[in-house]
């Protein structure tokens, strides 16, 4: 009995090895199309080409191969019905038992930078998809390997199964090619309507791939489990883990928000973040990275204890010894130097990850409700300090601005009602999280302490009163922005002119629930 497998792929990682164990060890015939006929003929393994096969020659730049009778009904045959063997008899269609398609490389063309449209609608597949459904769709009868990571399952099962592929496999590689048909789809719908500048889209649709189990959720009790977004790993999905346990549910979403935290300050000046529970717990620059994470540690070195940290520059040793002396979940890092590497080795249960792009941002962020879903474009907008109003007769030193910059950036990753207090580009005191304005200013005050005398005051939300700005003064402070459009701005104003104190109005606020 003729066996017939169809081969057509855009990656052709391990392609020439899966092809010759199919013909060689299993007498499969093999059809192909394009480059990958080319690859697998350069390899010196028999193939039939598309166009040889149907009659039909590639035509329109290569737009239409395997849009053909040929093709599709040899993929959809049902072959234990007679009325579709009589078909395939009579239209000389042999019957396709294994397709082996990917796609057009949609998703890493329109990550280039500069890429055009007419670029990226050349890479929307058209005879891949129909391919992989058809396939999908006629699973009791035809495999369909949409990834080249499936190939060796494949040949696992074939060689235990003398030549035969179960059910149950072919079952679950199509539920893979179509979840890999409606990622396509919506990486495709989703750059077209930001083309044309439409908001929102008619759908949202999440697609996740690679299901990495973990231990448990935020609880034991809650079972939880890990998706890489797109077929290439990207963000965390990318990253390198040197050492340690594996990473747990509550782990990533700390990581995510150091991460965040990071992304704002660039790589350029040593960065330091100390997050704890979601929020920042020590922030900090310096001229070294040591220093950096020296000076986020001192921040508030209780709560660093069992912290994530991130350092937006490759781990130094000096580093990596400050790190070992005290209990952390997880470092992370753009680089790790050997040494560095080797000093953190002692630390066996650390988890030390290098993520060289910190800075990646996401476009949306999604929350699930009852009965539906939250989905808003991520909090990503530059600081401009040029747009800020200066609404206090005292106006700041060059120093104050840069340091209300820097608290302001702190500011935005501290979940509502925040007030952070920095000095000499450091956190002091952070109040994240209360249910009123001047309960979080009391926190981030009293954990300042003494070294609130000359320090910044950001403000995440407007003052509807002048109380934490009476409040400030009294501790200290210098120099306040929080985003204005207060009713009673004009009463924190007067109470900032009053008390000799410099207010920058941001015209924009960054509430984080």
């Amino acid at each position: 009995m003729t066996r017939t497998a169809l081969l057509s792929v855009s990656d052709k990682t391990g392609l020439i090895d899966f092809a010759r164990i199919l013909v060689e060890e299993f007498q499969f015939n093999l059809i192909s199309s394009g480059g990958t006929a080319q690859a697998i003929k350069a390899a010196g393994i028999p193939v039939t080409k598309v166009s040889d096969y149907t009659g039909a020659p590639e035509i329109l730049g290569g737009r239409v191969k395997t849009l053909h009778p040929k093709v599709h009904g040899g993929i959809l045959a049902r072959v234990d019905l007679a009325e579709d063997r009589e078909d395939l008899q009579a239209n000389q269609i042999d019957s396709i038992e294994l397709v082996a398609v990917n796609l057009y490389p949609f998703q890493q063309t329109i990550a280039k930078p500069g890429v055009s449209l007419e670029e990226a609608i050349e890479q929307i597949d058209i005879g891949g998809p129909a391919m992989i459904r058809a396939a999908a769709k006629n699973h009791k009868y035809v495999t369909i390997l949409s990834n080249p990571s499936q190939y060796e399952a494949c040949i696992a099962e074939l060689r235990k199964n003398n030549g035969v592929i179960s059910l149950e496999l072919r079952r679950s590689l199509a539920l893979a090619a179509f979840q890999h048909t409606q990622s396509y789809d919506l990486a495709i719908s989703q750059y077209l309507a930001a083309q044309a500048g439409e908001s929102p889209i008619q759908s949202f649709v999440l697609s996740g791939h690679s299901p990495k189990s973990l231990r448990y959720g935020e609880n034991p009790h809650q079972p939880a489990t890990w998706y890489q977004i797109g077929r290439e790993p990207t963000g965390w999905s990318a990253a390198t883990q040197l050492q340690g346990k594996e990473l747990s549910y509550n782990n990533l979403l700390d990581l995510e928000a150091a991460r965040r935290i990071i992304a704002e300050f660039g790589d350029e000046t040593p960065c330091a973040v100390i997050v704890k529970h979601n929020n920042p717990c020590g922030v900090a620059l310096a001229p070294s990275l040591a220093v950096a994470y020296q000076k986020a540690f001192a921040a508030d070195s209780t709560s660093a204890f069992g912290g994530i940290v991130a350092l937006n520059q490759t781990l130094d040793a000096e580093t990596a010894q400050a790190l070992t002396t005290t209990f952390l979940e997880c470092v992370v890092a753009t680089g790790c130097d050997p040494a560095a590497a080797e000093i953190l080795a002692a630390k066996q249960n650390l988890r030390v990850l290098v993520l060289p792009d910190l800075a990646a941002s996401e476009a949306e962020t999604v929350r699930i409700i009852a009965g539906g879903m939250l989905v808003q474009q991520s909090d990503r907008l530059p600081v401009v300090p040029e747009t800020w109003q200066i609404a206090t007769q005292k106006q700041p030193t060059p120093e104050q601005l840069q340091e209300l910059i820097f608290a302001w950036k702190v500011c935005r990753h501290v979940k509502s009602n925040a007030i952070v207090i920095t000095k000499d580009l450091a956190t002091l005191g952070i109040g994240a999280g209360q249910m009123n304005r001047i309960g979080s200013a009391q926190i981030a005050l009293a954990q300042a302490g003494n070294g609130a005398r000359g320090a910044i005051l950001a403000s995440d939300g407007f003052f509807p009163f002048d109380d934490t700005v009476r409040l400030a003064a009294a501790n200290g402070i210098v120099a306040i922005v929080q985003p204005g459009g207060s009713m009673r701005d004009k009463d924190s104003i007067q109470a900032a002119d009053e008390l000799g104190l410099v207010m920058a109005i941001a015209n924009i606020r960054h509430f984080l629930h």
